[in-house]
């Protein structure tokens, strides 16, 4: 066996068996292996055309078309462009946010995903850390009594439309309500909506998070819910903040309008085709199945003695921390005394039912070392 057999084979091995991470594992792409032997470049704009004609610009538009529309707006309003994942996107709506009120500070919860603190430190951006309640949410009353004493400056709210371990939903009512209390007049808010992007607007009742609630960017992870074998994502934002930093470029005789000069044209394909196949009512199926494999784990979970919760229909199961042993042969993501399973598309209730399996064995063996 070669060496690139033998790469195949672990990460196969591997794939099949992980639980804790966001990542659909229900698809095929291999229609566009031919693409492998050929140069893609979607440089610069996707709605501008370049004197490098070797891109998937047109399909990357009917990409940013479907996302704008599962979140409440249109091409015309909103502008967007395939990332190379959830951490781009968010840098790119907070850089946004930061051409827009250069003196700004950013509020983010303290369950925000690890990356946010990076892409501030990039950008020299102020930012105060708010706390967070119990279940991950923002802490709505740290943030009032942080912003009172700060209600002058230019704000940026960044809220979690599912965190990263418990799938926390940051309530947007709330943040409009300090908002309108303290009467902030310069404000902008970028929504991650990495993992819930592409599953939130098929929930009911459906969190608060997209345009119509007047939000002015939004990060979607590609390869989360949706699947695929390359991190991407999409990044929307109101057109004049997009209008705000355009600069054209002679060189490749297009706008510079994004994060990366050269971006990846494989990923707009993948994208492109799960449309295609799946489309809105596609994705609503998925969520519900989904649901509904997160709400037989929690139950079976504490059938058998292991504490677990769940945010509200979330696709997130929260336990508590098994074994190191167990942690590694299921992948499973943990933080101080917890660790989840994210039931994503890919996971059947079989799988389910082998890992309950392992945690019964191990509460028996606990047990019996006890007596």
């Amino acid at each position: 066996m070669n060496k690139i057999e033998q790469i195949y084979n672990r990460i196969s091995k591997n794939t099949d068996t992980f639980l804790g991470y966001p990542l659909a594992k229900d698809f095929s792409y291999k229609e566009f292996a031919p693409f492998l032997d050929l140069c893609i470049n979607n440089v610069g704009d996707p709605e501008s055309d370049s004197t490098l004609a070797i891109d998937t610009k047109d399909i990357e538009k009917e990409c940013i078309s479907f996302f704008a529309d599962i979140l409440s707006s249109n091409v015309k309003e909103t502008w967007g462009y395939v990332t190379n994942g959830g951490t781009e996107g968010n840098l790119y709506g907070l850089y946004l946010a930061r051409e827009n009120f250069p003196d700004a500070v950013v509020y983010y919860s303290e369950s925000t995903h690890y990356s946010v603190k990076k892409n501030l430190h990039l950008l020299n951006i102020k930012n105060i850390v708010v706390r967070s309640q119990d279940n991950g949410e923002m802490d709505y009353d740290d943030l009032e009594q942080i912003l009172m004493l700060r209600r002058d400056k230019p704000a940026i709210f960044f809220l979690n439309i599912g965190t990263t371990m418990t799938e926390a939903v940051d309530k947007l009512d709330e943040i409009k309500r300090i908002i309108k209390k303290y009467a902030v007049k310069d404000y902008y808010i970028h929504c991650d909506a990495a993992f819930l992007g592409t599953i939130a607007p098929f929930v009911t009742p459906k969190p608060k998070f997209d345009f119509s609630e007047g939000v002015d960017s939004i990060a979607i992870s590609g390869h989360k819910f949706i699947g695929g074998p390359i991190p991407c994502g999409i990044v929307m934002a109101k057109r004049k903040h997009r209008d705000r930093i355009a600069n054209s470029v002679s060189y490749v005789g297009t706008f510079d309008t994004t994060i990366t000069g050269s971006r990846n044209g494989l990923t707009p394909l993948f994208l492109w085709s799960f449309i295609q196949k799946h489309g809105k009512e596609g994705l609503a199926r998925r969520v519900k199945e989904s649901q509904e494999l997160a709400g037989y784990l929690e139950n079976e979970l504490n059938n058998i003695g292991i504490k677990a919760w769940r945010n509200k229909e979330a696709l997130t199961v929260v336990l508590e921390k098994p074994s190191d042993e167990i942690c590694k042969k299921y992948q499973l993501a943990s933080e101080e005394d917890i660790a989840h399973v994210i039931c994503v598309p890919g996971i059947k209730k079989e799988q389910l039912n082998v890992f309950l399996e392992d945690l019964k064995k191990e509460l028996a063996d606990n047990l019996c070392a006890l007596v």
